[in-house]
């Protein structure tokens, strides 16, 4: 809608991680330095972490897309909730190896081999682990074993785990000691600061085809840096509904006022859909205490019926006894 407006070739702040559009802040230049010294080493594990929306997913496609893949094997794995097991079936799939019915010891003198094989065709494994805060304790004990495979002295296998700042606080763990001892490099992504937001509005706005059309006033990028703490993904999406905007009020300048009022909208957006959970909260309360007191008022009818039910039972037995005495009479009487 709003870049035929504009006369843009692309949306600029579409939330896939486009590589075309990373943008090499300084904090995310030091992650790729980091990230590169620790190829240097050839071993061991670089950790990379940081909030939400910081770009650790856009960090992860510039540095594979800026590897010699003829001497790296890659191979990239978006962690879940998986156990060791489940690791090193996940790891021979990434890397085209069988694993189905195999049995642990097998999977990993087959993972083992291939390392080899990559070694002697003058390559090394890389794996890099995105979202690797999800990985439960098991599974990185499991691939720091997988780091103790070698050959002639060399590691044959490296990881890198990107994830978010849960990944620091679970590798400070005591039981995580002897991980934490193979780490050659780790960085925490920050967010950008003011002048680092405008500069990225302004590349992805160019990387788009922006004219400046529409302009945009220096005081919006403070307001923008504000409202979004610096949060590239923050970042896109405010502005994203900013050209919308603009595009519908058919606005040539975007300032201050304007970025203000699209805040506004996403607020009263929020605060409705916050509204409603309450409200479905509420209902489901009374719904929920609407079945406890049928629960209850089931019980208490059962209770009578026990009670009734008791009577009528002695009841019986009081008659089928006066039966028994009156027959018993009668037959003295024959």
């Amino acid at each position: 809608m709003y870049d035929g407006f504009y006369n843009l070739n692309k949306k600029p702040f579409q939330l896939t991680a486009d590589s075309d559009f990373f943008f090499n802040s300084a904090v995310h230049k030091r992650a790729l330095a980091y990230m590169h010294y620790g190829l240097t080493q050839g071993d061991g594990f670089v950790v990379v972490t940081g909030k939400p929306g910081t770009g650790k997913t856009m960090l992860v496609k510039q540095l594979v897309s800026s590897l010699n893949n003829e001497n790296i094997t890659i191979g990239i794995m978006v962690s879940s909730q998986v156990g060791a097991d489940d690791l090193l079936k996940i790891i021979s799939a990434t890397f085209g190896l069988s694993y189905e019915g195999e049995d642990k010891s097998t999977l990993l003198t087959r993972i083992e081999c291939f390392f080899i094989q990559q070694a002697m065709e003058g390559k090394r494994v890389l794996m890099i682990v995105d979202e690797a805060q999800n990985l439960p304790k098991d599974a990185l004990e499991e691939l720091r074993m997988l780091s103790n495979f070698e050959l002639s002295g060399k590691s044959l296998f490296q990881t890198f785990l990107i994830g978010q700042l849960q990944l620091s606080d679970a590798l400070l763990l005591p039981e995580m000691e002897q991980l934490k001892q193979r780490i050659v490099a780790s960085y925490q992504l920050k967010p950008l600061n003011i002048e680092e937001t405008k500069n990225y509005i302004l590349f992805r706005l160019e990387k788009a085809g922006w004219q400046k059309k529409p302009e945009f006033e220096d005081d919006a990028f403070n307001t923008i840096c504000s409202y979004t703490q610096g949060i590239p993904r923050c970042i896109n999406t405010l502005c994203d509904r900013v050209l919308l905007f603009g595009y519908l009020e058919e606005l040539k300048v975007i300032d201050v006022a304007a970025i203000n009022k699209v805040i506004a909208d996403i607020e009263d957006e929020a605060s409705l859909s916050t509204h409603d959970y309450n409200d479905v909260s509420s209902k489901t309360g009374l719904i929920t205490k609407s079945v406890e007191e049928r629960i209850l008022n089931l019980e208490k009818a059962i209770i009578d019926l026990q009670k009734n039910f008791t009577k009528e039972r002695a009841l019986l037995r009081k008659a089928i006894l006066l039966q028994l005495d009156m027959d018993a009479v009668y037959e003295e009487s024959l």
